[in-house]
């Protein structure tokens, strides 16, 4: 396998797309149980002059839809219009999961730990492939769209391994407050796809089998920010006031059994020993309170507040030494953008309270 360079003729899935032109193509990654061919809407948008080839897709996980929802945003813009280069649009990537909105294949692979893939493995093996071969080596660069899992929300947050420079610039060009280094997991897209020269980053935000507006938001300004950084899109990055590079992370978990209430929200800024959850019996009794174990942003969160113990309920990153909650949380309010928005609308997701109105156990 090796990656191709892109020229001046580009041609994909058999057709031509000549600079400045756009097609919709479907890509043939498989064949269902009954003999029909699995196949994955893309679009091909090219500008007049060269330039890198990116993609950006959604659903890789099939209920993760948040993605799929900015990416169609950006396909009915009429405004949206690259200059240079190729963009290359899959709104869905798992298409098998997407049709029975689950996370997974139907035989039970996610394929998100599938990459790159074989020819004559597992059914996800054989997608990944696939996808590997007709996508990732044709790109310079990826990004790709994710939520949190089932029963959970995020905060937006981009992911990437920041020690290659390639993946360090698009990741901060595209403009979440918070940047989470790590290499990924064996067979992810990303790491995958980054250690075999696509340079490429998630983004994770909101909850799965939801389209929800600040989500989609984020993700198509990102999205932009980074076309602008590679100079294949004409205007201003737009970044936040601030943005911090989470080196550790904590699943806080639950100690108790019971009905749990947070005294936070997603992407909140929290002070070592602050409270995050009370967690009650039935008959509303307090059975434990849980704190913070060092200055953080609230990253995801547990929505069902029903808990076992050792059940996660909140992920935390901790914020680098010598930064000041005071000063992000200041920062973020005098910038009253979307952060602030998208704070306020997950927020309605979780049950939130202050301290004062729980009594001491």
């Amino acid at each position: 396998m090796s990656k191709k360079k892109q020229s001046s003729i580009d041609v994909w899935q058999g057709q031509r797309v000549e600079p400045g032109q756009s097609v919709d193509l479907k890509l043939k990654v498989g064949e269902r149980r009954t003999g029909a061919p699995v196949r994955i809407p893309m679009h091909v948008r090219r500008g007049l002059d060269d330039g890198p080839t990116v993609f950006v897709t959604g659903a890789l996980h099939g209920d993760e839809i948040n993605g799929t929802g900015a990416i169609q945003q950006l396909l009915v813009d009429p405004e949206f219009q690259i200059t240079r280069g190729t963009l290359v649009l899959i709104p869905v990537l798992n298409m098998l999961g997407f049709e029975r909105h689950e996370r997974y294949l139907p035989d039970r692979r996610d394929l998100n730990r599938s990459f790159p893939g074989t020819p004559s493995g597992s059914l996800a093996s054989r997608l990944a492939y696939r996808i590997f071969n007709e996508l990732v080596f044709r790109c310079d660069f990826g990004i790709d769209l994710h939520t949190a899992s089932v029963r959970r929300t995020n905060y937006p947050n981009v992911r990437g391994d920041l020690s290659d420079a390639a993946v360090k610039r698009i990741a901060m060009a595209f403009g979440c407050e918070v940047i989470i280094n790590g290499v990924g997991p064996a067979g992810a897209l990303r790491s995958e796809a980054t250690a075999h020269g696509c340079p490429t980053i998630v983004m994770e935000g909101g909850e799965v089998s939801k389209v929800e507006p600040g989500i989609v938001q984020s993700a198509v300004r990102g999205v932009c920010n980074v076309l602008r950084e590679l100079q294949m899109l004409s205007g201003v990055i737009e970044s936040p006031r601030y943005q911090v590079v989470i080196e550790q992370s904590k699943w806080l978990r639950a100690n108790k059994g019971g009905f749990m209430q947070f005294h936070i929200v997603p992407g909140e800024l929290l002070e070592r020993d602050q409270p995050v959850a009370t967690i009650f019996d039935l008959l509303g009794h307090v059975q434990t309170t849980i704190s913070c174990p060092f200055d953080a942003v609230v990253i995801g969160m547990n929505t069902l507040p029903a808990v076992s113990p050792g059940e996660p309920i909140c992920h935390l990153g901790q914020l680098p030494s010598q930064t000041s909650v005071a000063t992000l949380r200041k920062s973020r309010r005098q910038e009253d953008g979307l952060e602030e928005k998208l704070v306020d609308q997950l927020s309605s997701n979780v049950v939130s309270v202050t301290p004062d109105d729980v009594d001491s156990p």
